[in-house]
């Protein structure tokens, strides 16, 4: 459960995860629209439609030393309205991403108290497919399986405030300006997480302090007896309540229990993903990347509105369609990049997505039926992976064979989810 475990996996290909982390880097930590405490919140509700408790308890831990309100941890009532609205595009998003139009968009930008700004909203859309995709990934890899021996959604918190995301990686070629920078993080977030028990600490005897002037108070209004009674009850469900999401930074020896309940940072959560070849196709047309694609289209919408980010996008699909697969194509029978665009139109075929220059019979001449049932789990609903899925698909493939299948996942994913919303975007612009 600890963070090193997703580049540890990528790892296997040192080149990629340098693209990653900077990617990764530039997202969550440098200037952009949205303030830090709001892009790791929105993380969490990101992670938690997958029920992902890795990148959950990493989210919360950030959340709280950005400096957030622990307040809001206690689910999406407790959240600004402006966050909160953002559920919607967020289930969509995730689960099928067909279904955002230019009024998901429209609504979200429309001129009120808790209205977005475009470039908030690229920032916003960024961050939920790239939790999404990652999300598929911790799975895919056994990061979430592997969580906590004790049980599931414990983090050490020494590990967070000693080893940053990108100085775990020193070795694979991680550029030395993002270490430097990660370092000078890391000694900063020792001295954070040091202090993070005592501020919650004082929240906590604040909190208390509150409760108990609150009940003085309902005392004194309703006198003695049975109304006192039903007050302190009340004010201590209250109190545990407040608490409850926060009772992973209680354990002494430094254990942080995760919260063992996801369903607050999501509404309806039914909903999930759904054939798109079952669609009602009244409403719903084939996306054709011959008329919006991502190096035409998405590129330079969502590098104008959040600057820089679309170059270290396009930096991260690159990488992973020039990562060497010459062994995977060999025992397949055929050419390398055959082999990775049959894996990366299948991926995109479930969300809707073709290509007109492409023979879609090719899908099942190249991947054989436990390769694709594996893809589309992960992909489409990874919290039902298991390690044994991992295991079973592939017998004679290496490791690293089988991380570079989860990376094509993870990217391609990301991309289908960036192409439906920046095309709702586009649509709404015009």
């Amino acid at each position: 459960g600890r963070l090193e475990a997703v580049t540890q996996q990528m790892g296997y290909h040192p080149q990629y995860l340098d693209s990653f982390l900077k990617m990764q880097h530039y997202l969550m930590h440098m200037d952009g629209p949205l303030p830090f405490d709001c892009r790791h919140y929105i993380a969490i509700m990101a992670a938690a439609r997958h029920q992902c408790r890795y990148l959950v308890n990493l989210h919360v831990l950030q959340f709280l030393r950005a400096g957030g309100d622990p307040q809001w941890l206690r689910g999406l009532e407790f959240i600004p309205p402006k966050l909160r609205n953002l559920n919607e595009i967020n289930k969509i998003l995730a689960h099928r991403p067909w279904l955002i139009t230019k009024e998901h968009i429209e609504k979200l930008l429309k001129i009120s108290e808790w209205s977005w700004s475009l470039a908030e909203l690229v920032h916003a859309v960024v961050l939920l497919a790239h939790c999404h995709a990652l999300a598929s990934f911790v799975f895919g890899c056994g990061c979430e399986q592997d969580e906590g021996l004790g049980g599931r959604g414990s983090l050490k918190a020494l590990s967070l405030g000693n080893q940053c995301f990108c100085e775990a990686t020193a070795g694979n070629s991680c550029s030395q300006e993002l270490l430097r920078i990660n370092r000078k993080r890391s000694l900063d977030s020792c001295m954070e997480l040091d202090s993070l028990r005592e501020r919650m600490q004082r929240i906590h005897v604040e909190t208390e302090g509150r409760e108990e002037m609150r009940l003085l108070q309902q005392d004194r209004e309703e006198g003695e007896g049975q109304g006192a009674e039903v007050g302190v009850q009340g004010g201590t469900e209250h109190h545990s309540d407040l608490f409850a999401g926060l009772s992973f930074l209680a354990d002494p020896d430094g254990e942080v229990t995760g919260a063992t309940n996801l369903a607050c940072y999501m509404q309806d959560p039914d909903f999930g993903y759904q054939d798109f070849a079952r669609r009602d196709e009244d409403q719903t047309q084939v996306f054709r990347v011959q008329d919006y694609s991502w190096e035409d289209h998405g590129f330079s919408l969502v590098n104008r509105l959040y600057s820089d980010i679309g170059h270290l996008l396009d930096e991260k699909f690159r990488m992973v369609d020039g990562l060497q697969s010459s062994a995977m194509a060999k025992r397949q029978g055929c050419e390398p990049s055959v082999f990775k665009r049959g894996i990366w139109n299948y991926i995109h075929c479930m969300f809707g997505i073709r290509y007109d220059d492409y023979d879609y019979a090719e899908v099942n001449q190249l991947l054989e039926r436990m390769l694709k049932v594996y893809i589309k789990t992960v992909t489409c609903y990874p919290e039902k992976t298991n390690s044994e899925m991992f295991d079973r698909f592939w017998k004679q493939f290496k490791h690293s064979e089988k991380v570079h299948v989860n990376l094509l996942i993870l990217e391609a994913r990301m991309q289908a989810e960036l192409l439906y919303a920046l095309q709702a975007i586009t649509q709404y612009m015009i």
